[in-house]
């Protein structure tokens, strides 16, 4: 029963969020500040899920200048756990076929999110030459997820190179973002779900890259994400020992 309430209550608020944010959205057509605005809203439905989610931020991170965040992508829960780690100015980049879910694809489409053909080698190198220029000329940070699929409890992915090969062309740093684990932490017949710890690092620079040594790049950054998501998942694990 609490699983089916849940449910109902959870596609509602997504409907709404969906249908008001498409209408202010086409208002304010493609605003960068659309996104982080939105991401928030839908972040704010933690609760409904009985989790408790903790954002940590580094020094100074409302003053980073533009960048390209990175997350680890884990499964749908991302949209009300990490979604809330979207900085204002920040747009991310989805593949094409969101476009085509209901209610949901028109927002992600009218708040200024960009689209990426993955099945075109060519059309995606061409986007991310294309990111590496809006960076600068719309004065935009871009969020990324280089493992390019849901990990489902698979750990890390290894990352494609596309959001490093941006940020060396871009000559931007990479800010990872990393969100605890939560495969198979939600019980939606269970009133409490537990914690999650999503942290933003401190940026890593691209300027000791090049694009003969974006591969470097691109496991430096999984490296760090990996070390610090086991640390995170230790904390968390130690916290529900604890309750």
């Amino acid at each position: 029963m609490l699983k089916l309430l849940r449910i109902i209550i959870v596609v509602i608020c997504c409907i709404l969020i969906c249908v008001i944010g498409s209408i202010y959205s086409l208002i304010r057509f493609k605003n960068p500040n659309n996104v982080a605005l939105f991401a928030h809203w839908f972040a704010r439905l933690h609760p409904l899920f009985g989790l408790t989610v903790e954002y940590r931020y580094p020094e100074g991170a409302d003053k980073f200048e533009r960048c390209i965040y990175i997350g680890n992508h884990q499964n749908n829960y991302d949209m009300v756990t990490i979604s809330h780690m979207v900085m204002p100015r920040t747009v991310s980049v989805g593949k094409k076929s969101l476009i085509w879910v209901p209610f949901f694809g028109v927002l992600y489409w009218a708040t200024g999110n960009i689209f990426i053909d993955r099945e075109n080698r060519n059309k995606a190198h061409n986007t991310m030459t294309t990111l590496a220029k809006r960076i600068h000329q719309d004065n935009l940070s871009i969020w990324m997820f280089p493992e390019g699929t849901r990990s489902r409890g698979r750990g890390l992915l290894p990352f494609k190179t596309g959001a490093f090969h941006a940020a060396i062309e871009a000559g931007v740093p990479v800010v990872p973002v990393v969100c605890s684990s939560t495969h198979q932490q939600v019980n939606l017949n269970r009133w409490n779900n537990g914690k999650v710890i999503c942290e933003m690092l401190p940026p890593i620079p691209s300027s000791d890259y090049s694009r003969e040594t974006v591969r470097d790049f691109a496991k430096h950054c999984h490296d760090v994400m990996e070390q610090h998501l086991a640390k995170l998942d230790a904390e968390v694990a130690q916290t529900h020992r604890q309750t």
